[in-house]
């Protein structure tokens, strides 16, 4: 990306003196989120992976960190007028955690379609919470309004040098537990995070390799760059809510056009085998935008290189997390449902339970319907739903059941 012609910056340039700053300011609030060494995802990439846990940072997101260094550089009067963002999750709790401990008045906007676990997460922080709109979109733009009618000062998600800054910090820490360090995997949104932590990591580490990830349905920041300039898409659509953004931040485009060296996209597909993989081999929750750098390690040659994946957050929600987990187990080969025709007599389920459990099938769910056809020799479907140990497994299982003169058809396993 640095090949490319870069915007010109119009305001001050993020300096190394200003991150130490955020840094001291910012270690006051955060937990130590220290590197993990992922066995699995290593020798998957044939490299050496670690992982930067911030879904186990304060509020459960890095957010906490952007929120807190610029809330740390206003004046006190501007703190004491009152603070205002819009959100609809983690940045929400991030201006809360961190107004709370200035003691600062937060109003935090949130969309109506804001799930009610993450209202009352921010409201429990000591937050007012606005509820308008249907998307972010919309609660910005209120949030804008309340602001000038109230004089609050605006915490803006990712279009703000010191709340990049702020995030920056996570640079920092990588590269003091993992000095040598080839590539780190960053996700993005507004691009916010990533700015922070290539412009520093650049600082730092020249030579080191920082690759942006965002949604194949989200990919702002690929067009803008493809383009030159700050572009708005015209729709957006993934899982990955945290990073579903239609415009980058223009104030921050030049930094990032300047420091990444590539942006990968990832279907959100791919996301939802990342949180299989991560809650089977990790034993931790990660949030769909989280996942991005996750799923981008398919993505690269990390043969005989450090990584560095940064876990942005896990903040997701119970109803959501059992979808995304039934999902991944289907695309996995690990659920799958067969349907096959018996013949209206005595002893045929017996045969069929029989024939899956000598393959060590287990069958989750059967359906019985007695009235698919008239045929006497083909009158009762069989759907069965069974749990494999993956595709190998799958098609043994469906194998078996045509040599014994079954002809089984695959369908679709309902979410």
């Amino acid at each position: 990306m640095s090949e490319r012609a870069t915007t010109k910056l119009t305001e001050a340039p993020l300096t190394l003196k200003k991150f130490e700053e955020a840094c001291e300011a910012v270690n006051r609030v955060t937990l130590d989120t220290e590197l993990i060494y992922s066995d699995y995802f290593s020798e998957q990439t044939g490299g050496k992976v670690y992982l930067k846990p911030e879904n186990m940072q304060r509020t459960g997101a890095y957010k906490v960190r952007g929120a807190y260094y610029k809330i740390s550089t206003l004046s006190e009067e501007a703190r004491a007028r009152g603070l205002i963002t819009a959100s609809a999750g983690n940045h929400a709790q991030g201006v809360a955690y961190a107004a709370r401990e200035f003691g600062a008045r937060a109003v935090i906007v949130m969309p109506t379609t804001t799930p009610l676990i993450k209202v009352n997460r921010t409201k429990a922080l000591g937050a007012e919470v606005v509820l308008h709109g249907d998307v972010y979109d919309d609660a910005e733009a209120h949030a804008h309004a309340l602001a000038q009618e109230h004089g609050y000062t605006f915490i803006h998600p990712f279009d703000d040098p010191d709340v990049a800054t702020g995030q920056g910090t996570i640079a920092m820490e990588i590269i003091k537990d993992l000095p040598l360090v080839d590539i780190i995997l960053v996700p993005v949104g507004g691009g916010g995070l990533a700015t922070g932590v290539s412009t520093l990591a650049k600082l730092l580490k020249p030579n080191v390799k920082v690759i942006a990830v965002e949604p194949e349905g989200a990919a702002c920041l690929k067009a803008s760059l493809e383009a030159g300039e700050v572009v708005t898409l015209p729709q957006v659509n993934t899982i990955a809510d945290g990073t579903a953004v239609k415009t980058p931040g223009s104030r921050i485009f030049p930094y990032l056009q300047q420091n990444l060296d590539e942006v990968i996209t990832v279907p959100d597909q791919e996301l939802v085998t990342a949180f299989l993989d991560m809650v089977e081999n990790h034993k931790m929750v990660v949030e769909n935008s989280g996942l991005l750098t996750v799923a981008a390690l398919r993505h690269i040659d990390g043969r005989d290189k450090k990584v560095v994946s940064v876990l942005s957050g896990g903040n997701m929600d119970v109803i959501t997390m059992s979808s995304v987990v039934q999902q991944g187990l289907i695309l996995r080969d690990r659920i799958f449902t067969v349907s096959v025709l018996l013949p209206d007599k005595p002893g045929e389920l017996h045969r069929v339970s029989g024939l899956i459990a000598d393959v060590n099938g287990n069958v989750i769910k059967l359906e019985h319907n007695q009235f698919v056809t008239i045929n006497r020799n083909a009158a009762v479907e069989l759907r069965i739903t069974l749990e494999a140990f993956g595709t190998a497994h799958k098609k043994q299982i469906i194998s078996v059941l045509e040599e014994n003169g079954y002809r089984p058809r695959l369908v679709r396993t309902r979410s």
